[in-house]
């Protein structure tokens, strides 16, 4: 360790410095704007980088992303920020600022076995302490200033600040609710006499934030060279079942020797309204490169979770899965896989997707995989299916959802084998899902 480099955390160890850059604002070049007749709603997402430049610390680092809001109320009266909407498990301003909060403790250890040799510094430690306990207070003051303020926002009123979320990368759905409220007084008459009026409709509107910091797999994708408008075939509703029930039946390996886990699910919609329905809940498949396999390694071998893992290569059509999604659960080795592709067909001005879904349930050795193990499936193939539309339901982006043959049954008595040999069984059917471009609920 070089002298200059070992001054310099020494120096950090013993005076604390909290320089935040307050008037930063570059993130707001990604802003986005939606706007109804009752509010205006402009929202962005700084990267890890920005948050820190702005904050004063790696607030990505204690897995907090702040979201920045302006909202416009063009309502005749005042809307209120739901803000359980944008995140169940955000953070308030004090309580994000606490979790970032300096330590000495935390800085000793930093050094690990070499602390030991600023042991005599010690009797600096009041001078620590009082410059820790002053950055702290300021921090505090930095992230309320900037935090937004939960209150009612009344007529032609604007206001701004940041949410503080949990981390998303790729990208980020920010669904904001407004709520409009009314006087205690019309509220209680509403309730002792049913009847005499409805509550206006919150203001609903989703944002699709794109979030620097990892490389999705669709990003190399071109979709209009995969699907270019001379080759989209249009289908009615008369003849779009058969045309589903006739898409191959099962995945295959790349020379198309071999089939493998079942072509078990079919989505409508465009690229855009897909992934704002799977985002909130689902998330984004890196691209395989050294840096994911290594990250992905130290996950198996952890034990924990990575969320973007990337997803190993099945084709149809003759080439890999133009997306993959997956939900993770306590570790990599428990999630749930989700690849599509785009067909050449068409519903309703629709792009149509085939896709193939199924659950990992935990690791075994085979010889059919480079690193010698493989994921190892639930062979219930159905009931990852099923989940897909289950879960599309609970987020409201369903218009209609039904089933289709084209698979092939199979028994648990007769299973099939997928291209690593896992044994699934199927009632042979495909879940045909609708997309709907919002919330339907």
């Amino acid at each position: 360790m070089s002298v200059v480099p070992l001054w310099g955390r020494l120096w950090r160890l013993l005076i604390t410095q909290y320089l935040p850059d307050e008037g930063y604002a570059a993130y707001r070049d990604r802003a986005v704007t939606q706007e109804e007749p009752r509010a205006r709603i402009t929202v962005a997402v700084p990267s890890a980088a920005e948050s820190r430049r702005l904050f004063g610390v790696d607030v990505a680092k204690r897995g907090i992303q702040p979201v920045w809001l302006r909202i416009e109320n063009r309502s005749p009266g005042s809307l209120r920020l739901q803000t359980v909407t944008i995140d169940p498990k955000y953070f308030t301003p004090l309580e994000a600022a606490g979790v970032n909060h300096f330590s000495i403790t935390k800085r000793l250890s930093a050094f690990g076995a070499m602390s030991w040799l600023f042991y005599p510094l010690l009797l600096l430690v009041p001078l620590k302490l009082l410059t820790a306990w002053w950055a702290n207070g300021r921090m505090d003051k930095v992230f309320h200033r900037h935090g937004f303020r939960l209150r009612p926002i009344v007529t032609g009123e604007t206001v701004e600040g940041f949410v503080f979320t949990t981390v998303d990368l790729g990208t980020k759905v920010v669904h904001v609710r407004l709520t409009p409220l009314e006087p205690l007084r019309q509220s209680i008459g509403r309730l002792l006499h049913p009847g005499s009026g409805d509550n206006a409709p919150p203001v609903d509107l989703v944002f699709m934030m794109p979030v620097p910091g990892i490389a999705a797999d669709y990003l190399d994708r071109d979709f209009a060279a995969i699907r270019p408008p001379a080759s989209v075939e249009p289908c009615t509703p008369d003849d779009l079942v058969p045309r589903l029930e006739a898409m191959p039946a099962a995945t295959t390996n790349a020379c198309g020797t071999k089939t493998g886990d079942p072509a078990n699910l079919v989505v409508v919609g465009t690229f855009e309204t897909l992934l704002g329905a799977f985002a909130a809940r689902w998330d984004e498949s890196e691209t395989i490169s050294l840096k994911t396999c290594w990250k992905t390694v130290k996950a198996f071998l952890l034990g924990s979770s990575y969320r973007y893992s990337p997803v190993s290569a099945l084709h149809l059509f003759g080439r890999v899965q133009d997306i993959a999604l997956q939900r993770t659960r306590h570790s990599i080795n428990e999630r749930i896989h989700l690849r599509l592709w785009l067909t050449p067909l068409s519903f309703d001005g629709q792009p149509v997707w085939v896709g193939q879904v199924s659950r990992d349930i935990g690791v075994r050795f085979t010889t059919k995989a480079w690193n010698l193990t493989t994921h190892r499936i639930d062979p219930d193939v159905d009931e990852s299916r099923d989940y897909v539309i289950e879960d599309l339901v609970a987020a409201g982006r369903v218009k209609a959802a039904g089933y289709v043959g084209g698979v092939g049954t199979c028994t648990p008595d007769a299973p099939r084998r997928n291209l690593t040999g896992d044994p699934f069984f199927t009632d042979g059917k495909r879940a045909v899902i609708l997309l709907s471009a919002s919330r339907t609920n």
